[in-house]
């Protein structure tokens, strides 16, 4: 066994310095393009997830149930640590209450943010998944979920451990490049950061950017010359007793850069991930950190219709993503383009009320809780937000299940207890109607005077420059009508005195003026 105590550095003859320098600017603009795409067209968020990392340490895996960069970051996390399959496909692949595995949700979404792969035995875990449980690997990373893994997690990633054209069954294949042999084992080794290492975003690692003494069991490297489009060189094996391993690449990610809801992919062929403290927990960390920064961008479910109800309700084996089901702690997006003369909108869902559905709108971007202009969050499944005084453009719905299930940790896995049904989705339907004034002219504030508002019995209405009131509708915050007047004498000074026995609260007057609509917000109060 080899053990670097300190931190040297190799040095590179002026050559293959110049190649790479080269390799190094054509990583930093794959990067810098990376970041602006991902940017430009990605929201990212925090929401939307139910927990941040599952980590895999299942069959031929090490059993891991502590990951010390995940504490470091303050990601919440589960796993599995089984060498038992029938628990590892009742955890990955589904059970009696859950159809879709531990992490996705119904719509094929990922429901956590990164999966993490431990060490171990790449080609016989990948063969005790099986095919459905490698495919749900795959769709969690197709639909946005991040992947890491060291080690076995990066073979297992790649195409095969050869760089034969042959695909490697028991593999992922999700980085469509080779990982190969180091053929070292049981040795410390380091790794360089190059200056242009995405890495470095989140941590120095001192002014040589080196770390030493990572532990290293047989593990791979990122197989240049073969290497795909999108992939990113972070670090390099600094391990001169082996021509094999030495410079070749030891972290790297991968996003495709066709497919930006896709999830980005960090792994790293060494093992620090059992490591508490230091650079070699800042190396962990930071993996994880650029993997998560790199979740897929956010999907729309599709535009709603002005009165048009949407049922949400097909399940995970119907396949069909834009109307299934919402999962715990899920959101799912919509977005209404709002016309000119727009005076109010109306977001219905109707549900179950045994779980809590939340409604959440924004203006030109995604809706969260955190970030959301208008939202009700009351409890259950039924409610309707109307929103009034709104401009035209685009506006982002979102509906979330806040309802989740109660997690219990075992020594191998994480049991769930509580309203279990959650798991394979909660239907519901989302409705949007807008009162638009199409093809007339607003009447002018100052054509219009209206008094008292508050009201308590008696409104008066006095339209200026004798413009005459052709009608008068008083409209509940659902939009239903709770008076209404045709004047016939096409009179300019109006007196409502019926309102008296209208529950207190808030209210709409709309008044027609030949042409012309006017729309106020009362407020009713007790008499």
């Amino acid at each position: 066994m080899q053990y670097l105590k300190s931190k040297p550095r190799f040095i590179l003859n002026k050559n293959r310095n110049q190649y790479f320098n080269k390799i190094f600017l054509i990583n930093l603009l794959l990067a810098l393009f990376l970041s602006f795409t991902f940017h430009a067209y990605c929201q990212t968020r925090d929401e939307g997830y139910y927990k941040e990392i599952f980590m895999d340490g299942g069959v031929n895996l090490t059993s891991r149930t502590t990951l010390p960069a995940a504490d470091n970051l303050g990601l919440s996390m589960e796993y599995i640590a089984t060498d038992n399959k029938t628990i590892q496909s009742s955890v990955i692949i589904s059970n009696m209450h859950d159809d879709n595995g531990v992490l996705l949700y119904p719509d094929g979404e990922p429901r956590y943010k990164l999966l993490y792969t431990n060490g171990g035995s790449a080609t016989s875990h990948g063969r005790s998944l099986g095919e459905p449980g490698r495919n749900i690997v795959r769709t969690f990373f197709r639909n946005g979920g991040s992947y890491s893994g060291s080690c076995a997690g990066a073979f297992i990633c790649s195409l095969n451990f050869t760089d034969s054209e042959d695909l490697k069954e028991e593999y992922y294949h999700i980085w469509p490049g080779y990982a190969l042999k180091t053929s070292q084992k049981k040795i410390y080794t380091g790794h360089v950061i190059p200056d242009n290492s995405p890495l470095l975003q989140y941590y120095d690692f001192g002014e040589d950017h080196y770390v030493s003494n990572v532990y290293h069991n047989g593990g791979c490297f990122g197989y240049e010359p073969k290497m795909p489009e999108g992939t990113e060189i972070l670090a390099r094996y600094d391990y001169p007793a082996s021509d094999l391993m030495h410079n070749k690449v030891s972290v790297w990610a991968y996003k495709d850069l066709n497919d930006q809801e896709s999830g980005r992919l960090v792994v790293i062929g060494s093992h620090p991930e059992g490591i508490t403290s230091g650079e070699r927990l800042d190396l962990m960390s930071a993996i994880f950190q650029y993997a998560i920064d790199g979740n897929g961008e956010i999907k729309i479910k599709g535009e709603l219709n002005n009165g048009e109800k949407r049922i949400m309700d097909l399940s995970t084996g119907d396949n069909n993503p834009a109307y299934t089901k919402i999962g715990d702690k899920q959101y799912h997006h919509f977005t209404v383009d709002i016309p000119e003369g727009t005076w109010k909108l109306t977001v219905k869902i109707t549900g179950d009320d045994n779980y809590d559905l939340s409604v959440y709108v924004n203006r030109d971007e995604f809706a969260f809780n955190s970030n959301a202009l208008f939202k009700d969050k009351s409890e259950g499944a039924n409610k309707s937000l109307i929103i009034d005084d709104l401009n035209a453009g685009k506006y982002y719905i979102s509906v979330e299940c806040e309802t989740t299930v109660t997690s219990l940790n075992h020594s191998e896995y994480y049991e769930y207890t509580g309203n279990l049904d959650v798991l394979n989705g909660v239907a519901y339907t989302i409705q949007a109607d807008w009162a638009v004034s199409t093809d007339i002219n607003q009447v002018n504030i100052n054509d219009i005077v209206i008094y008292p508002n508050p009201f308590s019995s008696i409104i008066n209405i006095r339209m200026n420059n004798n413009l005459p009131i052709d009608e008068i509708t008083i409209l509940d915050q659902s939009g239903n009508s709770v008076y209404n007047q045709k004047t016939g004498n096409y009179s300019s000074n109006i007196i409502i005195d019926q309102c008296s026995d209208l529950p207190s609260g808030s209210y709409y007057l709309r008044i027609r003026s030949k042409d012309k609509i006017y729309v106020k917000k009362l407020i009713k109060i007790s008499n």
